[in-house]
């Protein structure tokens, strides 16, 4: 059985502040580009891609794992050590004498990330009942929301004054969350968790990485290259590979069982698929900004405010039905809003700055959008599953949003290649719309089967069993 830990809001407060730097960091550096460029100009842009995708494909690799570790040796514990790893690699971040230097810190921080995020979501489950969840979700998850796409304007704000303050702007809160964590939160653990398949993580790690590089690399090297193809056909073997270690694994990366229930399948991949529109979004929107409409880095972040702004209480409220009528119908109410901002990019976006009419439609659109679609998604974890397969599932969801956002980036370079036109921003903003198209189809589908798999016990090896402890 599981306790109600004292204090829910304080909870939701603490891992939310943790969740919103995980977050924040996988985009604010896309606004800090120019300025890191400018800092080593040696460096070209598919070699300063590696320093966000880096950083999102580790993340991605180590979710899994992390949240099974978490489940195992307790998951107030793991999300301490994730919130100091984060601390202390955000600092080294801030004086990398070098691009490698930084991206190998900015691997560091992924560890601290994907410790975070799921133990975060499983801490913050624990700590409300049933019927306070979806609202709770819908604030974990709208924070987490708010700061990836806060990241351009926060970071323009910063870059002004230098690339380093990206990262420094961490130590603080990390510092306060360090300090309000251990009294505020309670332990929870599965004490029938086992040791978590760390090779199948090394596998997925490869796998990804292998593809983004083939996808980033592509355009300057040939798509018929050596290293392009042998990039290709790695990521084919790995990515083929986990599955079937998975599928052996008495403490799988993958999480096949939880799988088999099909609405958290379909969460997976209508998160995926959502992760990679949004992170292209938010990516070429920057470069559109500043590159086809010459605005300041500091002029490109604020206009790219009134999204984020709208993201928190679109997903308060949306939280609020999802209560009522389920994840689905939300979700792909989420994808209609999300698409037709795009389309309005897509349709009167052009070389001459029209901010009132062209852009700010749009992002007021996908901002809606984001707010319907993510916390709605992450909240089905909690709909479908057991409590003690919340650390699991949670890190389920988030890996395939890492794996889409690090596709959904490499994508965007590979189209870019060069100096990008007009005409790569439509044709970017074509494949975006159709991510919208497939999250509403994705929405619809769980909203048919909800019903039937409604707190679905997966196929598991041995019950486990979760305690809770004080502390």
């Amino acid at each position: 059985m599981t306790d109600i830990a004292p204090k829910p809001g304080l909870v939701l407060l603490v891992v939310s502040t943790a969740a919103f730097l995980a977050s924040l960091d996988t985009f604010i550096v896309t606004i800090a580009f120019p300025g890191i460029r400018a800092a080593f100009p040696g460096d070209d842009l598919a070699t300063l891609s590696w320093v966000l995708n880096g950083y999102t494909v580790l993340f991605a690799a180590c979710l899994a794992p992390a949240g099974r570790l978490a489940d195992r040796y307790g998951r107030k514990r793991l999300f301490l050590i994730g919130v100091a790893l984060f601390t202390l690699a955000s600092a080294a971040c801030a004086i990398a004498p070098s691009i490698p230097v930084l991206i190998a810190f900015r691997a560091v921080q992924a560890i601290g990330a994907a410790l975070v995020m799921p133990t975060s979501l499983a801490l913050l489950l624990t700590a409300f009942p049933a019927h306070r969840r979806p609202m709770a979700v819908g604030v974990w998850a709208s924070v987490g929301a708010a700061a990836a796409a806060l990241g351009p304007p926060v970071g323009g704000l910063l870059v002004e004054a230098s690339w380093r303050w990206v990262f420094l702007v961490n130590l603080p809160i990390c510092a306060l969350t360090l300090l309000a964590g251990p009294r505020v939160l309670r332990e929870s653990r599965d004490t029938g968790t086992g040791v978590p398949d760390l090779l199948g993580a090394a596998g997925l790690l490869i796998g990804v990485g292998a593809l983004a590089y083939a996808l980033v690399e592509a355009p300057d090297h040939g798509w018929g290259s050596p290293a392009v193809v042998l990039a290709f056909v790695v990521a084919a073997v790995a990515l083929a590979w986990v599955p079937l270690r998975s599928a052996r694994h008495a403490v799988p990366v993958l999480d096949l069982p939880a799988l088999r229930v099909p609405t958290l399948w379909l969460a997976c991949v209508t998160t995926g698929v959502f992760a990679a529109g949004f992170a292209a979004m938010l990516f070429g929107n920057v470069l559109f900004l500043t590159s086809i409409w010459h605005d300041s880095v500091l002029l490109a972040g604020l206009s790219l405010a009134p999204g984020p702004l709208m993201v928190v209480p679109v997903s308060i409220l949306g939280g609020r039905f999802v209560h009522r009528f389920g994840p689905g119908p939300i979700v792909a109410l989420g994808g209609v809003s999300f698409g037709l901002g795009v389309l309005i990019w897509l349709l009167r976006m052009d070389s001459t700055r029209d901010y009132a009419s062209a852009m700010l439609p749009g992002q007021l659109l996908t901002g809606v959008g984001v707010g319907l679609i993510l916390p709605s998604l992450s909240g089905v974890v909690g709909t479908v599953l057991p409590a003690a397969r919340w650390g699991a599932g949670s890190s389920m969801v988030n890996t395939t949003r890492q794996i889409g956002t690090v596709l959904g980036l490499a994508v965007l370079v590979a189209l870019f290649a060069g100096t990008p036109d007009l005409t790569d921003f439509r044709h970017g903003w074509l494949l975006i719309l159709a991510t919208a198209v497939a999250t509403s189809a994705g929405g619809l589908l769980i909203a048919a089967r909800r019903r039937t798999d409604h707190h679905v016990e997966p196929p598991s090896p041995a019950a486990p069993v979760v305690s809770v402890q004080g502390g």
